[in-house]
């Protein structure tokens, strides 16, 4: 029967995404696996994969279309040996989709291949069945709406393909489906699967959410309407630009962070000479290949790897907070805000603490590039434990930045600028850096921020110490 391919949830947050692109039209053969669309999220492009092999029957959702919800449905595939053209008439079916599956008005979710309606619905006549129960699985009974597929699993770098139903029943029951060894075609985990790794005692996964039977929250305005806005300017003098994703994330979650977290704020002034004098030595030293040096130190890479260090050296700051514990990170991994067109995104130096100032350099080199023409994936961006903010570039001397969850902190960092200071009593002058780390002051008070900053300053102001 034909196989509808939905919209995929790319992240774990993701509710709606962009059809930028296709990459197939109707009548085209595809295999797991294919690229087969170009979704816009919030944040970046990512590439969508056949999960099924087969032939594009029908294009449900056009190319440049905005806002389209996550598991709605986008095509439909035809099966192996399949009419094409009976595929296309039936249009999306309770078949296994690329992604979630998608909820109808009556509040029952559409099932995958391996757990057909017994009574299907005529298709093509405009009648609608009588809405079926509710579907149990056998170990648990009903699985509640709220209860989300989520985004497809990866073990080992690696997509485990698995259907909808599979990935709902795993969730509700808290599981590990990466466990799971998968019978459908090509090895792809169903429902049978999940429900006999359940009958023989599957574990739990670690990190597996607990199911809920409400109903999230709606999401809250961030804003006052256009209307209310509107009412005090002059017809005409005025021009309304529309928020795209990237905005309406940025603006949702500053607002949670500001009305959530206790902010902190320490400032000191670093002096850089030492550093600038380190950073020339180590870009003369870089070996040439191509008539290019194989890196070009920053004083960004530098902070980067100040700031890991000192979270290694204070661990009790390398924290995130939730209600019932802190939770001790084992490695410093620093996003890094970039400014791209239209917001900013922090990819993250995973690990930081480890490596070098060479690898640092580069290895932001190529983040930052994608992350300004959207190709960051999520687990690029998403995460981390802390981050830094930099405006010294634009010439800004100090300011405080805003703690972006799940981290603790935040160091924003200043211009390097001559300033007169005292040294052994005498007046001189020193390029100086001010910098201020924001903390969540539930888990990272005053005097643990001050010793973080003191760690940070030591490693500036001795630079060899990021050497050994």
């Amino acid at each position: 029967m034909p196989i509808t391919i939905t919209m995929p949830a790319l992240s774990p947050t993701m509710e709606e995404g962009n059809l930028a692109k296709w990459l197939v039209k109707e009548g085209d053969s595809v295999t797991a696996g294919d690229v087969i669309a170009e979704i816009e999220t919030d944040k970046a492009t990512m590439e969508v994969e056949a999960v099924d092999e087969g032939t594009i029957a029908s294009i449900l959702v056009a190319e440049g279309t905005e806002a389209v919800k996550v598991n709605a449905p986008i095509a439909v595939l035809a099966e192996e040996g399949e009419d094409v053209a009976e595929a296309a008439k039936a249009g999306p079916s309770d078949g296994g989709g690329a992604s979630a599956p998608s909820s109808d008005q009556n509040g029952a979710s559409s099932a995958d291949a391996d757990a057909k309606s017994e009574t299907p619905t005529p298709a093509g006549n405009g009648a609608e069945a009588p809405p079926a129960p509710p579907k149990a699985a056998k170990s648990g009974g009903d699985i509640p709406d709220s209860v989300k597929a989520g985004p497809v699993p990866v073990k080992d770098g690696q997509k485990v393909f698995a259907s909808p139903l599979a990935r709902r029943i795993a969730n509700n029951e808290g599981i590990d489906i990466t466990a799971v060894s998968g019978t459908g075609p090509k090895g792809r985990i169903v429902k049978r699967d999940v429900e006999a790794a359940l009958a023989s005692g599957a574990k739990p996964a670690a990190d597996a959410p607990a199911a809920k039977a409400d109903a999230p929250a709606p999401a809250t305005a961030v804003g006052p309407s256009s209307e209310q806005v509107l009412a005090n300017f002059a017809e005409g003098s005025y021009e309304l630009v529309k928020h795209d994703g990237m905005r309406k994330t940025i603006a949702k979650r500053l607002q949670e962070s500001k009305q959530t977290i206790p902010h902190f704020y320490v400032t000191v002034d670093v002096e850089l000479d030492a550093l600038l004098a380190l950073r020339s030595q180590l870009n003369k030293a870089a070996p040439v290949k191509d008539d290019k040096p194989a890196y070009k130190l920053s004083v960004n890479d530098m902070v980067i790897k100040a700031l890991a260090l000192a979270l290694r050296d204070v661990p009790d700051a390398n924290v995130s907070w939730t209600d019932d514990a802190m939770v001790k990170h084992h490695h410093a991994d620093v996003g890094v805000a970039v400014s791209i067109p239209g917001g900013l995104i922090t990819p993250i130096v995973r690990r930081a603490e480890e490596k070098t100032l060479s690898a640092i350099s580069n290895e932001m080199k190529d983040l930052g590039a994608r992350a300004k023409d959207r190709k960051l994936k999520p687990e690029e961006y998403q995460g981390g434990t802390t981050a830094v903010s930099n405006m010294g570039m634009m010439g800004v001397k100090d300011f405080a930045a805003v703690v972006n969850p799940p981290h603790a902190t935040i160091l924003a960092v200043g211009a390097g600028e001559q300033r007169p200071v005292v040294k052994d009593g005498a007046l001189a002058v020193a390029t100086v850096m001010s910098v201020t780390l924001s903390t969540d002051h539930r888990c990272v008070d005053g005097a643990l921020g001050a010793e973080l900053l003191a760690a940070f300053k030591g490693y500036v102001e001795n630079p060899m110490g990021m050497l050994v």
